[in-house]
């Protein structure tokens, strides 16, 4: 029994780190990576990481225009802020 309550807290704790569902868009409506970046740039966002996530966001890692640190989920076609971690 120990053996089947420790498994299934193995498998659900990637579950709970996950980050949220973007876009079920095919990926030929995305927006380009490079162009979509330039424009947070011009935003005043300073980028440190931009990934792809496994829920098919664009998220990054830097800071805004105030210098606050963020983590921001966007959805790659319509490049709305999903999620949206900010540290003061």
């Amino acid at each position: 029994m120990r053996k089947i309550i420790l498994l299934g807290l193995a498998l659900a704790s990637p579950l709970a780190l996950a980050g949220p569902r973007c876009s079920e868009a095919d990926k030929a409506q995305w927006q380009d990576p490079t162009k979509f970046q330039e424009q947070l740039k011009a935003q005043g966002y300073e980028i440190r990481k931009f990934k792809v996530t496994d829920g098919n966001c664009y998220e990054i890692y830097g800071f805004d225009k105030d210098r606050r640190k963020v983590e921001i989920y966007f959805d790659p076609v319509s490049g709305r802020a999903i999620k949206e971690n900010i540290e003061d």
